[in-house]
């Protein structure tokens, strides 16, 4: 198995990135990190609030100033927002400082594991799913960009899916 010592999670909301990434790190003998959580834990606000009052293009800069200097981080999994792909400075960090694995969901899936979650800003305006479908029109090509490996999420459990990436890995 290739010395990972930096994995980047990229993916839709809803695909598993903060679940998975955590049995991954276990897997892996890794610490699991969550830009989000940093975002959380570095302002004293949620998510949704900061969207409220900065917006989003407010928390896409604090968000690229978190990515900036979480790649940089030695011996983590890391688990990026949904939109984090979207500058591309955070592309070129992510691509060029880790290993990216791209954690596919349809927008079916995404749908059902997130129809309950009121802490999606982008999707607490107009239809969720065709919110989903645009994100990912425009999203999963960024993903499919940086990825240096793909992995579908579907139908499966967040524990299964971090153990077979971890089969797929060994095989590389």
């Amino acid at each position: 198995m290739p010395a990972l010592h930096r994995v980047f999670l990229v993916g839709p909301m809803g695909a598993g990135k903060s679940t998975i990434g955590k049995y991954l790190a276990q897997h892996l003998k890794l610490r699991f990190a969550d830009t989000d959580a940093e975002i959380e834990a570095r302002t004293g606000a949620d998510i949704p609030w900061i969207f409220d009052v900065e917006g989003e293009e407010g928390f896409r800069d604090r968000e690229q100033l978190v990515v900036e200097e979480m790649t940089l981080w030695d011996g983590v999994v890391l688990a990026t927002g949904g939109g984090a792909i979207l500058r591309p400075e955070n592309r070129r960090a992510l691509a060029s400082r880790g290993f990216v694995v791209y954690l596919y969901a349809t927008v079916q899936e995404q749908v059902r594991r997130t129809r309950r979650d009121r802490r999606r800003p982008l999707l607490q305006k107009g239809d969720p799913e065709q919110v989903l479908r645009q994100l990912m029109a425009v999203r999963d090509p960024l993903y499919r960009e940086i990825a240096d490996h793909i992995i579908e999420t579907d139908r499966c459990s967040p524990r299964s899916v971090a153990q077979r990436l971890v089969s797929e890995l060994q095989e590389h």
